[in-house]
């Protein structure tokens, strides 16, 4: 049986960006299952399983579909418990909930400010037209106004990840001792802009740059398959 991971990518299929994807990237080498990635432009997503789900990740593993990164999480947790855990038990599950709407409210955002130009510019001309009108009409201003606020958007960035900082304090990781599907949540976020912006928004010292640094070095260093920008 092959497990088939349907990501997303721009012009270039070699260098898949989607956060959300890279979550279902960890979590499955976490749990030790084999799959084939194929990443896909945001036009072509319709297309995937035929038209499974608007948005990517999409998992199949057999004769199942799972849309969503948390979703497939779950999925995994609940399918191979024999496998390492993603979440340590309920309370996990229930942590991580905080940590994806942090990122998804606090980081996520923070990132577009100044990522999406450069994210267009990764794109084909299809999707740049789809891109450009989409993000645009969210952010209420034109990519080159983004682009003009890039230096301030960058430089106020580091700042948010200041509840995550002191955590690291006490531990290695957002999980504990070892990486669980919380930290997964976050690392895609990073991922995403070292990727599509190759931003230095950390010092090389902040103990929140040190726990990517493991990460990134996580399961033979399959976050490091993909340069930064």
């Amino acid at each position: 049986m092959t497990r088939i991971l349907y990501s997303l990518c721009g012009a270039d299929e070699s260098r898949p960006f989607s956060p959300h994807c890279w979550k279902v990237v960890l979590a499955l080498h976490h749990k030790g299952l084999d799959f084939v990635e194929r990443p896909s432009p945001f036009t072509k997503i319709s297309e995937i399983e035929g038209g499974f789900s608007r948005t990517v990740p999409i998992l199949r593993d057999g004769n199942e579909l799972i849309r969503d990164s948390f979703t497939i999480a779950l999925y995994l947790e609940d399918t191979y418990p024999d496998r390492p855990t993603l979440f340590g038990g309920e309370g996990g599950r229930a942590l991580s909930r905080f940590v994806e709407r942090f990122t998804q409210t606090v980081v996520h955002p923070a990132i577009s400010q100044f990522a999406l130009p450069d994210i267009h510019d990764m794109l084909g001309e299809t999707d740049q037209v789809y891109f450009r009108a989409s993000r645009e009409k969210i952010m209420g201003k034109s990519l080159e106004e983004i682009r003009a606020d890039r230096d301030a958007a960058v430089g106020s960035f580091a700042a948010k990840l200041d509840p995550v900082r002191h955590t690291f304090r006490y531990q290695p990781y957002l999980g504990g001792d070892g990486p669980l599907f919380a930290d997964y949540i976050l690392f895609g976020a990073l991922q995403w802009m070292r990727i599509t912006t190759g931003a230095q928004v950390l010092t090389h010292d902040d103990p929140v740059q040190a726990w990517f640094e493991r990460c990134l070095d996580l399961y033979n260093g399959v976050g490091r398959s993909v340069a930064p920008a």
